[in-house]
């Protein structure tokens, strides 16, 4: 798989969810997913590659970081309501926050 979608990417957010179970969560998204799409993963980070973007995963030991990249803002908003949807039907027994933010451009 070639990684020359970032270049096509410019509309991005992150989400930072706190939860002990970051790991775990992390994990579940990302064998939720393999079976339709392409996927990488690890203890600690993942990859998901949506038709409508790439979400980017890393877990700490209290937080689950969610970064997305889309083309254009409508498929970032799709991006964010699917990936926020499976997160929070995974973690059913916590009441996670997910709170999308957009980053800082460079010298903003």
């Amino acid at each position: 798989m070639n990684d020359n979608s970032a270049n096509t990417q410019t509309a991005h957010s992150v989400a930072e969810v706190a939860t002990p179970q970051a790991r775990k969560y992390l994990a579940q998204l990302c064998k939720h997913f393999q079976h339709k799409l392409p996927v990488t993963w690890d203890d600690s980070t993942g990859r998901i590659a949506f038709s409508m973007g790439e979400c980017r995963l890393s877990a700490q030991d209290n937080f689950l970081t969610l970064s997305l990249a889309s083309p254009n803002d409508a498929k970032l908003e799709r991006l964010q309501d699917v990936v926020a949807r499976h997160l929070l039907r995974f973690a059913f027994r916590e009441a996670l926050d997910v709170q999308w933010r957009r980053p800082e451009a460079p010298g903003d």
